[in-house]
């Protein structure tokens, strides 16, 4: 089973990846994991990779899909994955199209988690983030015990630059833009899944689960 996870910044959907992963026993392929883990060590496609990185760069499809090819190729993945963040965009998808049926394979789903902008929003600028330990709060959701205070390691709580709200409307800006085309060419392959993403997080896996099977 090869599942691509489509949403916008923020919509859950790295969430929902780790809940199939685990609940499947399929690995988890993010590939900002992959990045860093390339990166990490030093790989020559993680050395490409940071050239990009390191200038805030996007890195180039073709590098992207090389680093991806790589990683489904392992043996962990041969009974099929989870796509977390990849395809990004539709020559993305094309490619990773072209690779898989030339193994005889191809995406079995792509399930889009909606949530609509404005949700998206108010969610990711509720978000703080320790300055030590890294623990992620919200101040909603999951309050820490002392306001402005990690419950961990008692460090001070801040709101990262990329959960801004001026950041967030940039990055859905862009993912309108270039991730959304995906919807419709999943749509085509007649693969794409819709699920309502404003729910709590367990009741969507529980959405999942029922077009899974």
């Amino acid at each position: 089973m090869k599942i691509v996870m489509l949403g916008a910044p923020g919509a859950g959907k790295g969430t929902q990846a780790k809940m199939i992963a685990s609940s499947y026993g399929l690995p988890h392929v993010s590939t900002g994991d992959i990045f860093r883990a390339n990166v990490k060590g030093g790989t020559p496609l993680g050395l490409e990779a940071k050239t990009y990185m390191d200038k805030g760069e996007l890195v180039p499809d073709e590098l992207t899909v090389r680093i991806l090819l790589d990683r489904v190729a392992q043996e962990d993945c041969k009974n099929g994955y989870v796509l977390d963040g990849f395809p990004r965009t539709i020559p993305q998808a094309e490619v990773l199209d072209a690779e898989l049926t030339k193994l005889g394979e191809k995406i079995d789903y792509a399930i889009d988690v909606e949530v609509p902008d404005e949700n998206i929003v108010k969610r990711m600028s509720g978000r703080r983030a320790c300055v030590n330990c890294g623990a992620t709060y919200h101040i909603v959701h999951i309050p820490p015990k002392k306001e402005g205070i990690c419950d961990a390691c008692g460090s001070e709580l801040i709101l990262r630059d990329d959960d801004k709200e001026e950041t967030v409307k940039n990055r859905l800006a862009i993912y309108h833009q270039q991730t959304q085309p995906l919807i419709d060419f999943y749509s085509n392959k007649g693969v794409l899944k819709e699920v309502d993403g404003t729910k709590d997080s367990a009741e969507v896996f529980e959405d999942i689960k029922k077009i899974l099977g």
